[in-house]
């Protein structure tokens, strides 16, 4: 009967740094025992795919690849499903020289027109030359790739059946692009990150010697999908670099039964394990009918927090009902990384959990200055940020204002970073990479933060920051006060901004509602208004919506600009007396051509 692959590589020295590319962390991890692990929606042991397994298949496919006429440089799209077959054809790419392009399964995309729309725009910005796809998916795959001129779309089958090559594999250098990356927001027009194998190199080691300190007795766990950057490169690439075994689930089967996470760490030893916050959080709500003895926690030493803004309130909750499982709450690690700088920027030091910076509310507001507070303050009139660390060793970032001047600790303002982890723009795109990346490699991230003592505070998207009558207002601080009324759960509220006719902005609140009786719904309306009148001292309109219908990311996160967009193309039920405010705004988007 097959077996977990071992934690302790026997006969192999562990390794750490000295790998130019990925090929070459695959061919010394493929020398030892370990590998990855694949587990079902109830964390019952299916399969495993040793390193060295993994390099015998993907050579044998790179031949193939080859052999079929795919050149180096042309790229291969792939729905990144959470099995050996996603792994074999990436890291075949990698021994060919083709490009992969990891695709988004379909999970959180408003249905199958809206899905097969997106891989279409993907494939077609990536010039892909090929396409892969499961049995289950292929039709989707072939409806997108129609009028596309993607010569090979197929299953994994009918590549494994292509005739092997007569040639030889060419020679990968760290120059070259090793994947092309789609964040999750990537909708009308996508924007593909082309990571090098240089910048991986760069940033994977980064992450194992300095972020999270592996060594050969840490294994690894993962529910994150690998379409996205946490999931592909912190939970795949790194541990290959680190020749560690991973355990995983797949991301729908942790959708469905979250606590299976807690279970195959428990079981198999995991010590490193990263989800965004929303992931505590659904295990923390799933956890009524646990038991204390039901999980040992007691080796999961790092708990990562990356992919969207930290919320210790939840991480608290978490380690408060996970105490009994011996989870030790110093375990949380913050981080702050994204796509453009392969995946990781800073890390919190270990061993510390989350320190956080509560900050007077009407400081930043007003004025953008992160002052200290204290409860003493008054009800609600500080807000808990957590902070992310400093960045990784032969990395730089900064805080600048809008003219590009840099800014003195505790000022909030845009997250600029530097290093070689950066990528070297967009794939096929030079306006858009101008737009972000400047002549000496810095990289304007899109986020605001500020700075204490070298320690970085994520507070935000800029393109998501309302600013109403002078004042900048948060979305997550409407977002998070509503979710505290009773029905409403996380991920069921969305703050925003629109203009009327003279334009002035205006905040919209959308709120996914369960209630149907008009007064329970007149109730509801009336305490989301409260509640951002509290917490930000603004009237908003409030728009009740159907479960289910706020747009997600690929990755599961909330997009407010395509709620923003649904709500003025009239796609939510706003109340009537709203009706002006949405239609002036519509006009004044769509004149301006849109976000």
């Amino acid at each position: 009967m097959q077996k977990t692959l071992p934690t302790v590589n026997s006969g192999l020295p562990f390794r750490s740094e000295g790998f130019r590319t990925v090929v070459e962390a695959l061919d010394y991890a493929a020398g030892g025992k370990t590998g990855f692990n694949f587990f079902d929606g109830r964390g019952d042991f299916s399969e495993s795919l040793s390193y060295a397994d993994l390099r015998e298949r993907a050579v044998d496919l790179a031949g193939r690849l080859c052999g079929a006429g795919l050149k180096k440089g042309d790229r291969l799209a792939v729905i990144a499903e959470t099995t050996p077959d996603f792994l074999t054809f990436f890291y075949g790419c990698q021994y060919a020289g083709l490009i992969p392009v990891p695709l988004p399964f379909p999970m959180h995309l408003g249905g199958k027109d809206a899905y097969i729309g997106q891989l279409k725009r993907m494939m077609q910005s990536a010039r892909a030359a090929a396409a892969v796809a499961s049995e289950d998916l292929i039709g989707y795959l072939r409806e997108a790739a129609e009028g596309l001129q993607t010569p090979m779309v197929g299953t994994p089958d009918e590549f494994y059946r292509l005739p092997a090559g007569k040639n030889g594999l060419p020679k990968i250098t760290e120059d070259d692009i090793c994947y092309i990356q789609y964040s999750s927001g990537s909708t009308r027009f996508p924007h593909g990150v082309a990571a090098s194998h240089r910048s991986v190199a760069a940033n994977v080691q980064g992450i194992v010697n300095h972020g999270v300190k592996a060594g050969p007795g840490d294994r690894c766990m993962s529910w994150l999908p690998l379409y996205h950057d946490m999931g592909l490169v912190g939970c795949c690439l790194t541990p290959v670099f680190g020749q560690l075994s991973v355990d995983y689930v797949a991301t729908p089967d942790f959708a469905r039964r979250p606590l299976t996470w807690l279970k195959v760490l428990s079981e198999n030893g995991g010590t490193i394990s990263f989800s965004p916050t929303f992931g505590y959080d659904i295990c923390f709500r799933r956890a009524g009918r646990a038991r204390a003895d039901d999980y040992d926690l007691s080796k999961w030493r790092v708990a990562g927090i990356g992919g969207e803004m930290v919320r210790a309130d939840i991480l608290e909750r978490f380690s408060e009902t996970f105490a009994p499982s011996k989870f030790d709450r110093r375990a949380f690690v913050a981080s702050y990384g994204l796509a453009e700088s392969t995946l990781a920027v800073s890390f919190a030091p270990l061993n510390t959990g989350i320190e956080v910076d509560a900050i007077v509310k009407r400081d930043y507001s007003l004025t953008g200055q992160a002052k200290p507070g204290n409860d003493d303050d008054g009800e609600n009139a500080v807000r808990p940020f957590a902070f992310c660390g400093g960045p990784m060793p032969g990395h730089k970032l900064a805080i600048r204002d809008d003219h590009g001047n840099d800014l003195p600790d505790r000022l909030i303002g845009r997250v600029y970073i530097w290093g070689p982890s950066v990528m070297n723009g967009y794939f096929g795109d030079p306006a858009a990479t101008k737009n972000v990346l400047s002549k000496t490699g810095w990289l304007d991230t899109g986020d605001m933060g500020y700075t204490v003592a070298g320690k970085l505070v994520i507070t935000g998207r800029g393109k998501d920051l309302i600013i109403c009558n002078g004042r900048n207002i948060w979305p997550q601080d409407i977002e998070w006060a509503v979710e505290g009324l009773g029905g409403i759960k996380r991920g069921d509220a969305a703050a925003f901004s629109v203009e009327d006719k003279d334009g002035a902005e205006g905040v919209v609140v959308v709120v996914q509602c369960r209630a149907t009786e008009t007064e329970a719904r007149s109730q509801l309306m009336r305490e989301v208004r409260a509640a951002a009148r509290l917490v930000a001292g603004v009237d908003c309109t409030v728009v009740l919506a159907q479960p289910r219908s706020l747009p997600m990311t690929s990755s599961g996160k909330l997009s407010r600009t395509a709620a923003r967009e649904n709500y003025l193309a009239g796609r939510y039920d706003a109340p009537e007396a709203d009706m002006g405010l949405r239609h002036a705004a519509y006009s004044t988007l769509t004149a301006a051509g849109g976000d």
